[in-house]
């Protein structure tokens, strides 16, 4: 069983769900890692994207409460992250996440006509919403964060202490010699509260395909330096759904709403109540199926069936 199906309220479909199947893909020179629960049925699909310490194992669980019996489910490993296999030789830049998922989707949507839905979660969230925005291939995007790292409130909010974020920030320009050097994710990110049930939280942290990996310094400093696909201004790709936990107590939803409230896409906020940055508690989770049910019923052509 899952360990992190343990920690979503009994009850739900994600306990007793069927294993994933497990495949492969290969962008580059990296081999990424893709569950995926096919149903040639479903109306749409749901494509699931992990953040900075979890991996698609550890989003399955909750990623199948959110997409219910309705969708094709797919979660891949970002380069660094779950069983994705990167060379030694490469030191992965944040843009190898977007480039690598930009191909996927693309891949994707050629292989399947289906609406497909990007669920992208912490770092993912702006992740999905960067390739929504260079391929145009989305027909949605909901996210659990929107983390403009151009700002100095997102900066400090996502490190492991308010001096790291602010002197990290300053300093990574400068680290580029220092690209190859691998980095804890513990000692720059504030796993602690990467959820609000502290067994969960020791889990992420010391999962060796998550919170407990170590990335380049390439990655953690393109990703501070990190620009968006498209402004949110200019944003016309699909409608975006910023489903944020209430009771985050990593990236509360004040670093979100800036970025948020600045597009112009059709949008909508949906607080995920009793939540922490994980969410896995009720009734946030409840709330972040409908809000994924909402958006594909959205999609669905008039008159068209569930099955």
């Amino acid at each position: 069983m899952n360990p992190y199906a343990a920690y979503l309220p009994s009850g739900l479909t994600a306990v007793d769900a069927e294993e994933p199947s497990s495949t492969w893909w290969t962008w580059e020179d990296i081999d990424v890692h893709v569950l995926r629960r096919p149903r040639p049925g479903a109306p749409y699909r749901l494509l699931v994207l992990h953040g900075g310490g979890g991996h698609a194992g550890a989003l399955w669980p909750l990623a199948e409460a959110a997409a219910g019996e309705e969708a094709e489910l797919i979660a891949p490993d970002l380069p660094g992250f779950g069983r994705t296999r990167v060379p030694r030789r490469r030191a992965v830049a944040y843009d190898d996440w977007v480039s690598s998922m930009s191909a996927f989707v693309a891949a994707e949507r050629r292989r399947d006509p289906r609406p497909l839905i990007l669920l992208g979660a912490s770092m993912g969230g702006m992740l999905a919403y960067d390739v929504a925005g260079r391929t145009r291939a989305a027909d949605a995007v909901v996210a659990t964060c929107l983390l403009d790292t151009r700002l100095d409130a997102v900066r400090v909010g996502v490190a492991r202490s308010p001096v790291l974020g602010r002197i990290g920030a300053r300093i990574m320009p400068l680290a580029r010699p220092l690209d190859r050097l691998p980095v804890p994710m513990r000692w720059v990110a504030n796993m602690n509260a990467i959820a609000n049930d502290p067994q969960l939280a020791r889990l992420c942290a010391t999962d060796p395909l998550g919170g407990a990996t170590s990335m380049p310094v390439r990655f953690l400093r393109t990703w501070f330096a990190g620009v968006p696909a498209v402004e949110p201004e200019d944003f016309d790709v699909c409608p975006v759904v910023l489903a944020h936990p209430a009771e985050d107590r990593w990236t509360p939803v004040e670093l979100s709403r800036s970025f948020f409230e600045r597009l112009q896409a059709p949008k909508r906020l949906v607080m995920l109540e009793g939540a922490g940055h994980f969410p896995v508690e009720q009734p946030g989770v409840g709330q972040l199926a409908e809000a994924v049910a909402t958006v594909a019923r959205d999609l669905r052509p008039a008159g068209a069936s569930a099955t």
